[in-house]
């Protein structure tokens, strides 16, 4: 018998605000949180801007002791499950933690742990380097460390999809938690990438934007774009079997209702001619929810601000959606955070329960020009009340790995 799944607690710390509160009335307001780069010199960069996080002491969410022994993507992924765990108002001291697992999913992991131990060896030799050096640094010790500050016991795994990471987590969990393997499961993503080398990687292979101008720089679906603004952060969020929520009296913000994940099998950073990927994993996700396409109120697209990502995603949901795609809503909160690489996916799902929550969808900001081949309702600029039923989450990674969520208002 499957069992339903719903959201019982949201954690987040971005560039647009520290808690969930603070992003998402930031959201509301159309704040964006692109600006000069600050944590590396960028004299010799062709790319200056990031979305930062601001006013970021991690002794001031973290044991002191504690957060010189984490990477700062582990860092970030601490502090916003301990958000979504309080907001869940989950007690473990009465829960089975056997049946409490963890997946706190990054593309990259601790880079910069790698980046700074390998100018240790460089500069002082191989005895040198820090012994931490592997566990700061591996892509798993996010979900490693939250799992040992919570003292979940069950399932725990950290999954690598590149942008979509965070997407392919929460999607698994759910799934563990419907065949009845967990009651429980904290599902989410980090991403720490603004050093040197992280940004010099993706702008040699021309995938970031080089404009200096903060509001023109992340424009998805304008056709100005020319590349994604590299973001930090990280989210999280609980996802509850729901006699289990109700049982024990949980705030219950949606339910999660449909997962569909698929490979292009095409390219390492092109997605696949007319999105035909993306669009299976969306075509996949409606079958799993049982629902028809003309039920989807909302999708949060990926939505990029690369040429190649906003044109294949809008013609993905064309081919999903078919008449329907000119109905629904479709927005990108990607000029306001930048891209989150492995986080994007759990923030951006944050995004679409507050937004059925709320019943307000978020724009598209720092949108000029029309491209005729991203021609949907992307909601330029100014976030809109409108009723949400039933919202969507696109996430497409690199190495052609496509992911798509459904949450449902929780009735």
């Amino acid at each position: 018998m499957e069992r339903r799944v719903v959201v019982t607690g949201i954690g987040a710390i971005t560039p647009i605000g520290n808690n969930v509160e603070e992003f998402w009335k930031a959201i509301q307001e159309e704040k964006c949180g692109i600006d000069n780069i600050s944590l590396f010199d960028t004299t010799d960069f062709k790319v200056k801007l990031a979305a930062e996080i601001k006013n970021y002491n991690p002794e001031e969410f973290l044991d002191k002791k504690a957060a010189k022994r984490l990477d700062r993507y582990s860092q970030l992924a601490l502090i916003a499950a301990k958000e979504a765990m309080k907001d869940s108002k989950i007690d473990m001291e009465k829960e089975d933690a056997t049946r409490i697992g963890v997946s706190i999913s990054s593309g990259i992991g601790g880079l910069t742990t790698i980046e700074e131990q390998e100018k240790v060896l460089i500069n002082k030799g191989p005895d040198r380097v820090t012994p931490l050096f592997i566990p700061l640094s591996i892509n798993n010790m996010a979900t490693g460390n939250v799992s040992i500050e919570l003292g979940a016991k069950g399932e725990s795994f950290a999954l690598s999809t590149a942008c979509a990471s965070s997407t392919h987590a929460i999607g698994e969990c759910y799934r563990i938690i419907k065949h009845g393997y967990q009651d429980i499961m904290v599902a989410g993503g980090s991403e720490a990438s603004i050093t040197k080398l992280g940004v010099a990687g993706f702008m040699n292979i021309k995938a970031l934007s080089t404009s200096q101008d903060k509001t023109r720089a992340s424009i998805p679906f304008d056709k100005e774009r020319n590349g994604f603004v590299m973001g930090e952060g990280a989210g999280v969020i609980i996802l509850e079997e729901l006699e289990h929520a109700k049982k024990r009296g949980a705030k219950i913000y949606a339910e999660i209702c449909g997962y569909g994940a698929t490979s292009d099998a095409h390219h390492i950073t092109a997605p696949a001619p007319g999105g035909e990927g993306g669009a299976r994993a969306m075509i996949n996700a409606l079958k799993d929810a049982n629902i028809e396409p003309e039920q989807i109120d909302y999708i949060n697209a990926h939505g990029t601000s690369t040429p190649m990502n906003d044109k294949f995603e809008t013609a993905a949901v064309k081919t999903a959606f078919k008449d329907h795609a000119y109905k629904l809503t479709m927005s990108s909160i990607k000029g306001a955070t930048g891209h989150l690489l492995g986080a994007a996916g759990v923030v951006e799902s944050i995004v679409c329960i507050k937004a059925i929550e709320n019943s307000f969808v978020p724009p598209t900001i720092g949108y000029k020009e029309k491209d005729e081949e991203c021609d949907l309702d992307i909601v330029p600029n100014k976030g809109r009340n409108q009723e949400v039923n039933y919202a969507m989450n696109n996430s497409l990674g690199f190495g052609g790995h496509n992911s798509s969520l459904i949450f449902k208002k929780y009735m």
